[in-house]
């Protein structure tokens, strides 16, 4: 299994980015997907999921901000990031568990500026 997110960058504050995350390897329509992210000094968190059938569940200080949403034809998960803010600088990373393991991609760096 492999993940390869993009779509990183540099914004400002109030600006908006979505990130996308290509998954190859799985039957991506019956895996479960999130996206986390892991700011400088902090843990990994996690920002939003997406399962099978398409329900999302989100970290609440993401609630209304971003919507992730996924692509069973393309194999892929996206998360749209509006609002953004200076404390959602991180690196952005995409995850699935495939036959009881879990598969990270490498992460995309987003920076926000104020």
């Amino acid at each position: 299994v492999q993940l390869q997110a993009s779509g990183g960058g540099l914004v400002q504050a109030g600006g908006s980015l979505r990130l996308s995350c290509v998954a190859s390897g799985m039957n991506f329509r019956l895996n479960t997907l999130a996206w986390y992210r892991q700011a400088p000094g902090m843990q990994r968190e996690l920002v939003a999921s997406i399962g099978t059938l398409g329900t999302s569940n989100y970290t609440d200080s993401m609630k209304g901000r971003f919507i992730i949403s996924r692509d069973n034809r393309r194999n892929t998960v996206s998360l749209q990031m509006n609002s953004l803010k200076p404390e959602d600088t991180a690196v952005y990373y995409c995850k699935t568990k495939n036959r009881g393991r879990e598969f990270w991609g490498k992460g995309t760096l987003v920076t926000v500026s104020s």
